[in-house]
């Protein structure tokens, strides 16, 4: 008989600073010590990880002192004299967890996070691209200048370090191409990335300093109205964002790059592993760079390819991402003839003066909620 795997509970509130260790100390039912930390995965759907639910375990406790993976476990089978043999082979051992239970064995080992810890990546660490040389008294740059700039990062899908929840989650469209100072700009400045950032630390801190989830959105969503256009945000919306990403134990970084992904700001580069056991993988990230804008991502997934600058690294790797703007030299060679706008004019057509009508009302009420929820 084939026994289940256990998979690992999902923690309430783990986005209050759980730490993964004592995540799998609890869902072991043992006292957080290193001797009691046995676990084991297993890449049960041959996809390259052992990042989905049931791939990874805890392991259980036998009558010999030896532990036993619950991923796969199938009872033992008697011969003639009494013997037990584990079906999945020789090599694997049959162990008995209680006292005249029948024995059962897995073709998985298990290891003492003690000795094989969880290696864990962080977060990306990509501020933007600054102008360089200060500006002047008209606001002009009197450095280096990039124009469409970006930065780099990350969000995770559903795997061990999100409790299994899927924080790269696409909500809809929160942050949109406005028109006004901040975003319309081709200068060197990421505001919205960095506004949007900034917002979701802010809810992020907020949560785990225990305020409720309604009241860390609230803050988070001040934060970003005082840092994006009015017009360029759904508030409403990045509200019930922020709640339901706080509730599913994601991450600040989880929680800006997914909002900007939905909002078609970001080019998906690949994923890479952020979480590994004995050089398995646990848990997934998506790499992206996220722009300005919906335009700077379509002219930059465009652009790129035209010119000799990127050829052989459009955009670097998942685990680091290259999302520098073009120079104006760059800029100036790009044949835009060749550069398909469809999708940008299509969202601009539909920004009525109603829908930013819209916008102001919503970053008002917002903004008496976080001052007086």
């Amino acid at each position: 008989m084939i026994r289940p795997a256990r998979s690992i509970a999902r923690h309430p509130f783990p986005s209050r600073g759980v730490a993964l260790a004592l995540a799998l100390a609890g869902f072991l039912g043992h006292p957080a010590s290193a001797s009691a930390q046995q676990l084991c995965a297993a890449d049960l759907n041959a996809n390259g990880d052992a990042a989905d639910e049931g791939e990874q375990a805890s392991c259980l406790s036998t009558l010999s002192g030896a532990w036993l993976c619950p991923i796969e476990e199938v009872d033992c089978v008697a011969d003639a004299r009494g013997q037990y043999a584990c079906p999945a082979g020789a090599p694997y051992a049959c162990l008995q967890r209680t006292a005249n239970a029948v024995p059962s064995c897995s073709p998985h080992l298990c290891a003492d996070l003690a000795t094989s810890p969880i290696v864990e990546e962080p977060p990306l660490e990509d501020p933007g691209r600054e102008a360089d040389g200060g500006i002047d008294a008209d606001g002009n740059c009197m450095g280096h200048i990039e124009i469409f700039s970006g930065r780099g990062l990350r969000c995770r899908p559903a795997g061990l370090s999100t409790t299994f929840s899927d924080c790269c989650k696409d909500k809809g469209e929160i942050v949109k191409d406005g028109m006004g100072a901040s975003i319309s700009s081709v200068g060197t400045k990421v505001a919205v990335a960095k506004g949007v950032f900034t917002g979701m630390r802010a809810a992020y801190t907020a949560f785990k300093a225990g305020a409720s989830a309604s009241q860390a959105a609230n803050a988070g969503a001040n934060a970003l109205i005082i840092g994006l256009d009015p017009t360029s945000l759904a508030v409403s919306l990045a509200i019930n964002f922020m709640m339901e990403f706080l509730f599913a134990g994601c991450d600040q970084q989880d929680m800006g790059a997914a909002m900007l992904r939905a909002s078609g700001m970001c080019h998906e580069i690949g994923s890479y592993c952020t979480s590994s056991f004995l050089g398995i993988c646990l848990q997934k990230a998506r790499g992206s760079c996220c722009f300005n804008t919906k335009l700077g991502r379509i002219l930059q997934e465009q652009g790129r390819p035209q010119l000799q600058a990127f050829n052989g690294n459009l955009w670097g790797t998942p685990k680091n991402p290259m999302c520098r703007g073009f120079t104006p030299e760059e800029f100036q060679a790009l044949d835009f003839s060749k550069i398909d706008l469809t999708e940008y004019y299509a969202e601009i057509e539909t920004r009525t003066q109603s829908d930013i009508q819209i916008d102001m009302g919503e970053r008002v009420d917002a903004y008496l909620k976080a001052v007086n929820p």
